[in-house]
């Protein structure tokens, strides 16, 4: 079992990646906002305009309570704003040393290989850390996270979680 500790301030060339704090919950709305129309409903924002500002804010909050690593605020360094999150995810269903990769940017910053630096500065920790497998679960319609996971070296499973109306998640690891 790796260490576990928490996954703060990573560095790379162009990125500072940090805790999350709560000011930023409108950043981290708009993710929500921004979020792809084929997306399943509890990944969007619900007729009741759930998860809230103030709720997420609530989440922001919460989370940096927890000792284990989790998710990070992804900063430019060049201006100073956050652009997205990336970091780990613990699921309770899932083998403790097997965390999932998550991440996800404003659509302003996409297509500049923030995702692909992000992941790889988030993957290099995880690595240190002692942790043998990072997995990921991508739609197969998102063909731009599939090329990021890609370059990050994960590869497919054949494991497909079949969804006729959002589209089917494809499992991806990366082995260390």
């Amino acid at each position: 079992m790796p260490h576990v500790r928490r996954l703060d301030d990573l560095e790379t060339v162009r990125l500072i990646l940090r805790r999350r704090r709560v000011d930023e919950a409108a950043i981290y709305r708009q993710l929500w906002v921004e979020r792809d129309r084929r997306a399943p409903p509890h990944r969007q924002i619900d007729p009741e305009g759930r998860p809230t500002v103030e709720d997420i804010a609530a989440f922001v909050r919460a989370e940096r309570e927890e000792s284990r690593p989790g998710i990070l605020a992804v900063e430019r360094k060049i201006t100073a704003d956050v652009i997205g999150i990336c970091g780990l995810v613990f699921h309770e269903n899932t083998r403790p040393d097997e965390p999932e990769l998550a991440y996800e940017l404003l659509r302003a910053a996409q297509g500049c290989g923030h995702a692909t630096e992000a992941g790889h500065a988030v993957l290099r920790w995880a690595s240190e850390a002692g942790y043998p497998r990072v997995w990921a679960k991508v739609r197969d319609w998102n063909t731009a996270s599939r090329r990021v996971l890609e370059k990050l070296g994960f590869h497919e499973t054949g494991s497909v979680e079949t969804d006729p109306v959002h589209g089917d998640s494809l499992l991806m690891v990366r082995e260390f």
